[in-house]
C-alpha cells in the first residue's frame, strides 16, 4: 500500500476534491427526509398546495446540486485513480525491466503479465471507488442517524442496534474472502501461464497432435479458478441478503415504535416518515458499501501483489560512471593496440550457479581472448555454451571467479558502458512487429540506411532485403513470423552488426542457415579485422573449426582449448563431435 500511495502523492487535489464532493451530494440528501417530513406534517395536514409545490421544488433543486457535485466528485475520482494506475502500470514496467534475468526466471511471465493488467486494473477500480463513496457511506450512515436523533431519541435507538449489527455483517464477510480474493489471482496467474504456454508453443501442440490433452489441462485448471471464484462469490453474496433482512426488520421495528409515539401524540406522522427514509438511505449505502468492500479486498490483495514485485531489488549493482574511467584510464596505454588492453575478454577461474539449482553449471573456467579474435565455443548438450557467453554482457553474475573485458571486471561497468560494447545475437531469433528498419535500430537508433545496408551484406542478409517491397520498410509482424528461420536469423545479426561493436557474440544464432550461407557470413566477419573481437557458439564443428582459438565444454568444464588441428589430435571431447558430424556429410555425400 505503501507504493500506492507514493503514486496518489501526484494528485493529492483531487484525491481531496473527490470525497468532498462527493460528501456534499450526502449533505443534501440527508436534508430530504426532513423536507418530506415537513410537505406532510405542514402542506399535506394544512391542505396547503403552493407550500407543498415550494417544498417540492425544493428538492428538486437539491436533487439538481447532488447530481453536479457527484459528477463533479466522479470527475476527479477518475482522473486520481487512471492516473495512478498509469503511473504504477509505468513504474512497475521500468522495475521489471531493472531485475536481473534470474529475478524474471523466478517471477515467471505470466505472473508478470498478471501484475501489469489485471491487477493494477483492481487497483485503478478500487481507488476510483475509494474516492466516490468510502467517506460518502460512513457519512450517510452515521449522519442519519444523528437526523433521527434530532427528530426523535427514542426512535433513534432502533438505529443505534442497527448500525452494528450490519458493520459486524460487512466486515466480518470482508476478513473471509481477502485471503480467497488472493488465491482467485494466484489462479488466474496458473491460467494465464497455461493460456501464453499454448499460444507461444501452438505449432509444436499441433506437430504432436496434444491438441486434446492441452484442453484437458485448460479445462482443468479454468475449473479450479471457476469453483474458487463461485465460492467467494457465494460468500460475497450474502452480503446483500443479510443487511436486507436487517435492515427491513430495523423498518419494522421502526413504525412500530414509531406508531406507538404517534398514537401517543410525541411525534408527527411525518416523522415516521423521514425516519424511515433515513433507515432505507441506510440500507442503500450499506449495500454500496458492502459492493465496496468486496472491491476494495480485491485491490488490497491485488496491490500486496504489486508491492511484492517492488521489493524484490535488482540482485546485480553496477559500476560507477567515475570510478570506471578512472580504471579505464589507468589500464588504457598498458596494451598491445592503440593503447587499448591486451584481451578482449578474460575469464579468470570462473564458476556459476544458477539460483535454486543443486550444482555448478560451469566450474573453474579460465581461458583468455586478444583484440580482434574469432573464438569457437563448442560441447554437447546441456555442457555450457550459452551460460559462458550471458556471463560477458553479465546477464548472469558469475558466482565464482572473475570476468573481464577489456581488462576490467564486468561488475565494475556502467551498464551501458558494457552493453554498448557488445553485440548479443541470441540463440532464439526474435524480431518485433514493425519494418525492417525499425528492427534494426534496436541496434542504433541514429543508424544510416548505408550503415544499415553495410550490417545487412555481412550478415548475408541483403539479398533477400531487397527482393522486398519497400527493401528497409518491408513490414516484419510479431515474432518475424513473416520470415524463414534463417532469415530471421540473419536480420538479427545485422541488428548487432549495426550497433558497431566491439564483442560480437553469435550464440548458436546461425543454426537456421545451410553450410554455404554461414561459410559466407564467417568469412565476412572475418574480413572486419582486428577491430570485431567474435565469439561464435556452436553445435557445428565446421562453423568453428577456422576460429583462432576453440573452447571445449563438457559438462560446464573445459575439456580443452586450442585450434582446430590441436583438438583433433589431444581433446577426445572435440574428436567425437567433429568425427560424427564429419561422418553423417560423408554419408550424405555418398
Amino acid at each position: 500500500m505503501k507504493t500506492l500511495l507514493s503514486f496518489l502523492k501526484d494528485y493529492k487535489k483531487e484525491s481531496v476534491l473527490a470525497p468532498l464532493f462527493k460528501m456534499l451530494e450526502a449533505l443534501f440528501e440527508l436534508f430530504v427526509p426532513l423536507v418530506m417530513k415537513k410537505i406532510i406534517d405542514v402542506g399535506i395536514a394544512n391542505g396547503d398546495r403552493p407550500y407543498i409545490v415550494r417544498m417540492c421544488l425544493l428538492m428538486v433543486a437539491l436533487g439538481i446540486i447532488g447530481l453536479i457535485c457527484s459528477l463533479t466528485a466522479q470527475f476527479f475520482a477518475a482522473k486520481a485513480a487512471v492516473g495512478c494506475s498509469t503511473k504504477l502500470r509505468h513504474a512497475l514496467f521500468a522495475h521489471i525491466q531493472g531485475l536481473t534475468y534470474s529475478e524474471i526466471d523466478d517471477l515467471g511471465t505470466s505472473t508478470m503479465i498478471t501484475r501489469m493488467t489485471s491487477d493494477i486494473n483492481q487497483v485503478q477500480s478500487g481507488v476510483n471507488m475509494v474516492l466516490r463513496l468510502f467517506m460518502r457511506s460512513p457519512f450517510i450512515v452515521f449522519g442519519a442517524m444523528i437526523m433521527a436523533f434530532t427528530i426523535d431519541v427514542k426512535a433513534a435507538l432502533v438505529f443505534v442496534v442497527t448500525i452494528p449489527v450490519l458493520s459486524v455483517i460487512v466486515f466480518g464477510i470482508m476478513m473471509i474472502t481477502m485471503p480467497l480474493f488472493k488465491k482467485v489471482q494466484k489462479g488466474l496467474d496458473r491460467v494465464l501461464g497455461k493460456t501464453r504456454e499454448n499460444l507461444t508453443g501452438v505449432r509444436v501442440i499441433r506437430a504432436f497432435a496434444k491438441e486434446q490433452e492441452e484442453i484437458t489441462e485448460f479445462e482443468e485448471e479454468n475449473t479450479a479458478l471457476t469453483k474458487l471464484q463461485m465460492l467467494v462469490g457465494r460468500i460475497s453474496a450474502l452480503t446483500n441478503p443479510l443487511t436486507y433482512i436487517v435492515v427491513n426488520l430495523s423498518i419494522a421495528a421502526l413504525i412500530w415504535v414509531g406508531a406507538l409515539r404517534v398514537d401517543a401524540g410525541i411525534i408527527t406522522q411525518g416523522a415516521v416518515i423521514a425516519l424511515v427514509n433515513y433507515m432505507s438511505q441506510i440500507l442503500v449505502e450499506l449495500v454500496k458499501l458492502a459492493n465496496l468492500i468486496v472491491t476494495i479486498t480485491k485491490a488490497l490483495a491485488c496491490a500486496g501483489r504489486i508491492e511484492k514485485v517492488f521489493e524484490i531489488k535488482p540482485g546485480m549493482t553496477y559500476g560507477d560512471e567515475a570510478e570506471y574511467e578512472k580504471k579505464r584510464a589507468a589500464l588504457y596505454g598498458t596494451g598491445t593496440k592503440e593503447g587499448s588492453p591486451a584481451y578482449a575478454v578474460e575469464f579468470k577461474n570462473v564458476g556459476l550457479t544458477y539460483r535454486g539449482a543443486g550444482a555448478e553449471s560451469l566450474t573453474g573456467l579460465n581461458f583468455k581472448v586478444k583484440q580482434g579474435e574469432t573464438v569457437g565455443i563448442i560441447g554437447g548438450t546441456g555442457s555450457g555454451k550459452s551460460s559462458v557467453i550471458n556471463l560477458i554482457p553479465r546477464y548472469y553474475d558469475a558466482t565464482e571467479g572473475e570476468v573481464l573485458v577489456d581488462g576490467i571486471n564486468v561488475k565494475d561497468y556502467p551498464m551501458e558502458a558494457l552493453r554498448d560494447k557488445i553485440g548479443m545475437v541470441m540463440q532464439k531469433a526474435v524480431l518485433f512487429k514493425g519494418t525492417i528498419r525499425q528492427n534494426l535500430q534496436w541496434g542504433r537508433q541514429d543508424a544510416t540506411d548505408e550503415e544499415m545496408f553495410e550490417a545487412l551484406e555481412i550478415a548475408q542478409a541483403k539479398e533477400f532485403v531487397d527482393t522486398k517491397d519497400g527493401k528497409l520498410s518491408a513490414p516484419i509482424t510479431q515474432g518475424g513470423k513473416n520470415l524463414s528461420g534463417g532469415q530471421k536469423q540473419r536480420l538479427t545479426i545485422a541488428r548487432a552488426l549495426v550497433r558497431k561493436p566491439e564483442i560480437l557474440v553469435l550464440d548458436d544464432s546461425a543454426s537456421a542457415l545451410d553450410y554455404a550461407t554461414d561459410a559466407k557470413l564467417r568469412r565476412a566477419l572475418r574480413e572486419m579485422g582486428e577491430k570485431l573481437t567474435v565469439f561464435i557458439v556452436s553445435q557445428r564443428a565446421a562453423s568453428i573449426m577456422h576460429a583462432d582459438q576453440i573452447v571445449v565444454l563438457d559438462d560446464g568444464h573445459v575439456a580443452g582449448i586450442g585450434k582446430h588441428e590441436e583438438l583433433l589430435a589431444n581433446c577426445e571431447v572435440y574428436q567425437e563431435i567433429y568425427y560424427s558430424q564429419f561422418k553423417k556429410e560423408e554419408g550424405k555425400g555418398a
